[in-house]
């Protein structure tokens, strides 16, 4: 792999199509760039590398302190990545051969962070956008942001933007009837990191995806009184299991695929629906590839709600002070509740001019896999709900793209 060199090649090309409002602009704070991204997270730093492939200058903007700030502050200790590295690297650079299959978040972090030294990718932190407009007349993106760092605003003129704030922007927690007077902790999985400040206190769990099962687990390895919501039919599967439908997926149909790890995961774990956990209709891969949502996997929760050490229950009807009453009538007197109830995108507070690419959730309208390009040079990474391996496509789509119009302009 070589280095690439990020001084604007495209400087003389880029002249030729730049407006008479890039040109003759006089707002003092304004800064002219040809592809603006927000966000610097995984799908914003892979858009970054693979522009650079084409030494097309770029600017990224971050409203934390920080890149990936969702997996710095808002992980849980015990994170590893769910899926084998084959499928979760980003584009252009490979883990190093000792890496393991399955990577702890520390070693993922530090993948990141090799990864930013070698695309000499500098995000600005504590930028924080405002506004996003398209000039129709100028054919350009005005975005307005504030650098928290500087105490200023800057206002920024793009040919492109790109959205990589993600759809996790925002930890989202249900409304319940009585929760604002429930007297216990509540805190959102975003901010939980361990269990063992809960030892010897009765915690729920809302919310049955893989960051609320090891939470779960978490939390009874440091001796809590455990209970888990599960309200929705769930398909659990092995982290084999889910590499193996990987690999089959290049050769197969995805009914077929699904047809043979459902078996597998059948003889594996047993009927369980008497212990409140009942398989959706659609297969595990056809599920994610319509939905976005993913199957469980397993890190021996499983066991310990057979063995009665974590409760199921039905979702909840009312909370009265520290007591939880759910479908069906039990009660549970609960010290603290962890929801682990997913994220909202907040990319609609300040993308004013993408009706077309997104819908009122702030999410794509279009359909994978062509949700990554919207019209007026807007795209979109990291919307997929395809995990890292959705992430690097999006990433190479994105720059091939606006290379093409880039060459296209230039004629």
């Amino acid at each position: 792999m070589r280095k690439v060199n990020l001084q604007l090649s495209y400087n003389n090309q880029l002249a030729n199509i730049q407006s008479p409002i890039f040109i003759h602009s006089t707002v003092v704070s304004m800064e002219e760039v040809v592809v603006l991204i927000v966000g610097a997270g995984p799908a914003g730093l892979a858009t970054a590398a693979c522009l650079s492939q084409f030494s097309i200058p770029y600017i990224i903007v971050e409203r934390e302190d920080c890149s990936a700030p969702l997996w710095r502050k808002h992980t849980y200790d015990r994170l590893k990545l769910h899926l084998a590295k084959d499928f979760c690297k980003l584009p252009h650079m490979s883990y190093s051969v000792d890496a393991p299959t399955y990577m702890p978040k520390a070693t993922f972090i530090k993948y990141l962070d090799d990864y930013i030294e070698y695309f000499s990718i500098q995000p600005r932190y504590l930028t924080v956008v405002e506004s996003s407009t398209y000039d129709i007349d100028g054919k350009c993106w005005h975005i307005v942001a504030r650098d928290m760092a500087n105490c200023k605003i800057v206002n920024y003129m793009a040919k492109f933007l790109v959205v990589a704030s993600g759809e996790n922007s925002t930890g989202n927690i249900p409304i319940l009837p009585g929760l604002e007077n429930f007297p216990g902790v509540t805190i959102h999985s975003s901010s939980y990191k361990s269990g063992i400040s809960y030892s010897g206190k009765n915690v729920l769990v809302v919310g049955s995806g893989n960051s609320g099962m090891e939470i779960a687990y978490d939390l009874v390895s440091h001796g809590a009184n455990t209970s888990i919501v599960i309200r929705s039919p769930i398909h659990v599967m092995t982290k084999e299991l889910i590499r193996l439908g990987m690999t089959l997926a290049r050769h197969l149909p995805v009914k077929m695929i699904d047809g043979i790890v459902v078996m597998m995961a059948n003889f594996k774990f047993g009927d369980l629906s008497r212990h409140g956990i009942t398989r959706p209709t659609k297969g595990p891969f056809a599920l994610k590839s319509e939905t976005g949502r993913s199957a469980v996997i397993d890190v021996r929760t499983i066991d310990l709600i057979k063995k009665g050490n974590i409760k199921v229950h039905g979702g909840i009807t009312k909370v009265e002070g520290k007591i939880i009453e759910f479908q069906g009538g039990n009660k549970g007197s609960f010290d603290a509740i962890v929801f682990a109830t997913g994220y909202k995108s907040t990319t609609n507070m300040w993308l004013k001019s993408g009706e077309e690419m997104l819908d009122s959730e702030g999410l794509t309208k279009k359909e994978y896999p062509n949700h990554w390009k919207g019209g007026n040079m807007l795209y979109c990474a990291g919307f997929a709900r395809m995990g890292l391996a959705g992430i690097a496509m999006d990433a190479k789509n994105i720059a091939d793209d606006i290379k093409r119009n880039i060459d296209s302009m230039c004629g």
